[in-house]
């Protein structure tokens, strides 16, 4: 594993401590200085633990099952990167305790997750901070500036080359070829899809008229690719080709683009998705204990790196008996424990939770109870 660079962390801890005190101001703001934990506290469980979903999570999963399991040798932690939708769809069935997904909960699915769960029905746990990369496979150029507009062009068929006049603009120093652009986008249903779309439909409204949305709009030109890993090995294989994926993945023999905030252009980092989330709002009309985010993805502070995805794991209010209830508690209050986010950052590049926010998240994993 990549080793946790003390510098994300200095950077983190400076976004958090500010928002901590707007957190004690009695501020809607989300996020907050780290909390503190281990994978051993609290008593040890058995069973098994099934889950589904998010794809962008895969490494950090394997990171959090690693010290999870370390310490409890009792449990088994499955989990099938199947993408958000998918994760979604098994935990509203009933055939996963908890899902992985990019994209909280729609209404309309939290009403439905009420017939597994119970009449609270489930919750929005956020548990992992990631830039979404936009990443290309372009011998020789190391370096690249893109506006919204030029990103949402590209996806849209409207600029095919490389040596665009729009892409030159924004790249003078830059020796672009003469070479067609392949985007690449995902096949299946995708919370990075529908955070990267999300962003599109603010950040360049006058060219990406779609709405923000899990499933890539079929119409668009391009090659697809199943999760993730899919996408990046696309990616890589295809000279010329240009995609949205989760920071995780993307290989060092890639390139990541600069995206223009306010006035600058800004690089993909864990301290700029820290940064992003600082920004952000409760999500509205949502229950207490529910913690999704609305996202700004227009921000004018250049050390905000607005294309990122908040990931989270969905669980019920209520299981149908104790163990059960016992095993998901202590395996979400590990995965938002410090020691969990760490081991997730090391892993996975993501930005760890800040202190307010994985405090709110334990608070609502404590409220976790078997069904009456």
């Amino acid at each position: 594993m990549k080793a946790f660079r003390l510098g994300r962390l200095s950077a983190v801890a400076v976004v958090a401590a500010g928002a901590l005190a707007l957190s004690a101001c009695g501020s809607d703001n989300a996020t907050g200085t780290q909390n503190t934990g281990s994978a051993s506290s609290g008593p040890k469980v058995t069973g098994t633990l099934t889950g589904t979903g998010s794809s962008a999570q895969a490494q950090a999963i394997d990171a959090w099952k690693q010290g999870f399991t370390a310490a409890n040798s009792g449990v088994t932690v499955q989990y099938s990167p199947d993408g958000s939708g998918a994760g979604r769809k098994t935990f509203i069935s009933g055939a996963s305790q908890f899902a992985g997904t990019d994209a909280a909960m729609k209404p309309a699915e939290l009403d439905s997750a009420k017939a597994v769960c119970g009449p609270d029905g489930a919750l929005d746990l956020p548990v992992y901070i990631s830039p979404i990369a936009l990443t290309y496979n372009l011998q020789g150029v190391k370096d690249l500036n893109l506006t919204p507009d030029t990103v949402a062009k590209i996806f849209r068929g409207e600029i095919t080359n490389w040596n665009d006049p729009a892409i030159a603009a924004d790249n003078k120093d830059a020796k672009l070829p003469d070479l067609k652009i392949t985007p690449v986008h995902r096949s299946d249903d995708s919370g990075t899809t529908e955070n990267f779309t999300d962003y599109l439909s603010k950040a360049a409204p006058n060219v990406w008229k779609d709405k923000s949305n899990q499933t890539w709009p079929a119409s668009l030109p391009g090659e697809n690719a199943k999760g993730t890993t899919g996408v990046v090995k696309t990616v890589s294989d295809t000279p010329g080709a240009f995609a949205y994926a989760d920071d995780s993945a993307v290989t060092s023999s890639l390139g990541k683009a600069k995206v223009k905030v306010g006035d600058k252009f800004v690089a993909l980092s864990a301290e700029g998705a820290a940064k992003a989330v600082e920004l952000s709002k409760p999500a509205e009309g949502r229950a207490a204990n529910d913690l999704a985010l609305t996202l700004d993805r227009t921000p004018t502070d250049s050390s905000a790196y607005p294309i990122v995805l908040v990931s989270y794991h969905v669980v019920c209010t209520t299981y149908k008996d104790q163990a059960t209830v016992d095993l998901v508690k202590a395996w979400e209050n590990y995965v938002v424990s410090d020691a969990g986010q760490k081991a997730a950052a090391s892993a996975a590049k993501s930005a760890p939770l800040s202190s307010a926010l994985a405090s709110k998240a334990k608070t609502a994993i404590d409220s976790i109870k078997v069904k009456s």
